[in-house]
């Protein structure tokens, strides 16, 4: 009996041999491929992906940020001031238009007018044009005040004279002796017709009686237009 091999006698039917438990395959290669995968984006983020902040730079970003909202706002605040400034410029704007085109039309009845009064004003004795239609003649401060009308014919307003004003004045003197003085000539340009208003120097202590006016054309001798004013 010590020399057979007979096999062990077991209970029951039922025993059975315990194994040596595995981890699954499909278990190690999922775990391996969240490990592998966590790996390769922690790689991206590290070397591709945007630098983390430290706290003073997050600080510093944010400070930013709010100045940046604070000069939009500001901008912002003056954009629209200018906006209305703007529209009220525009306003008035219109409203001079409309004050121009106004007076626009003023001016052009003015226009209308004078026309017709230089029509109507008297020719000059000597029928010259231009012509001396009307002048008149004041002393004040030993000056010489003159306001005189030269005006041209219609037919020759479109073409503008230029020429000299001089003034001869027979007058008399503190001492009762009368002479006669040539004063300093005055430019004139005259289209349709020109107002004269201005004043010239006197010698000492005369007093004009007569004032001859002459028209002169540039290097012409002859007197293109005269006319004698009695002064009393």
């Amino acid at each position: 009996m010590l020399g057979s091999k007979r096999p062990v006698f077991r209970p029951t039917a039922y025993d059975y041999s315990r194994r040596k438990r595995r981890i699954p395959r499909w278990l190690v290669l999922m775990l391996t491929g969240v490990i592998i995968g966590a790996g390769g984006l922690l790689f991206i983020q590290t070397s591709y992906g945007p630098t983390r902040l430290t706290v003073e730079q997050s600080e510093q970003l944010h400070f930013d940020l709010n100045s940046a909202n604070a000069e939009n706002q500001r901008l912002q605040s003056q954009l629209s001031q200018t906006t209305r400034e703007l529209e009220e410029t525009q306003t008035s704007l219109k409203s001079q238009q409309s004050s121009l085109d106004n007076h626009d039309q003023i001016v052009d009845g003015l226009k209308k007018d004078i026309e017709l009064f230089a029509d109507a004003m008297p020719a000059d004795p000597r029928g010259t044009s231009p012509g001396i239609r009307s002048a008149s003649f004041s002393t004040s401060d030993g000056k010489l005040n003159y306001n005189i009308l030269l005006m041209q014919d219609k037919e020759q307003a479109d073409h503008t004279f230029t020429g000299e004003m001089h003034f001869n004045i027979q007058g008399r003197y503190p001492n009762g002796r009368t002479g006669y003085i040539d004063l300093e000539p005055v430019e004139v340009s005259v289209g349709r017709y020109a107002h004269l208003i201005g004043d010239v120097t006197l010698p000492d202590g005369v007093s004009p009686r007569q004032i001859t006016i002459q028209i002169f054309e540039p290097g012409n001798k002859r007197a293109k237009a005269m006319r004698i004013i009695n002064i009393r």
